[in-house]
């Protein structure tokens, strides 16, 4: 990372990382949705154990890149909770 000049360079680099995490969050809401047609039931959907593993992983990765933890947790548990909802209904869809 690089050290910005001014506020107006912070404000751009930061939009450029936004236009990237977007489209990562495109990219892993067509693999959510690809998880559907693999998944038997609701609760293969909800799969608990599977997002403690995730948000395991992700502190870790946090510690790594020198970032708080609690902030990644947060951010992941919003956005594993929407994409369970998302996954429901998309398994909803190819289950009726």
């Amino acid at each position: 990372m690089r050290g910005c000049k001014s506020i107006e360079e912070v404000r751009e680099n930061i939009d450029s990382l936004d236009n990237q995490i977007v489209r990562l969050i495109s990219e892993r809401s067509r693999f959510v949705e690809q998880a559907a047609r693999f998944k038997k039931d609701a609760e293969d959907v909800k799969a608990p154990k599977r997002v403690e593993a995730v948000i395991k992983k992700v502190r870790k990765l946090a510690n790594e890149n020198d970032v708080n933890p609690d902030i990644i947790e947060e951010i992941y548990r919003t956005m594993v909770s929407y994409f369970i909802k998302y996954e429901m209904v998309q398994h909803s869809k190819i289950n009726n």
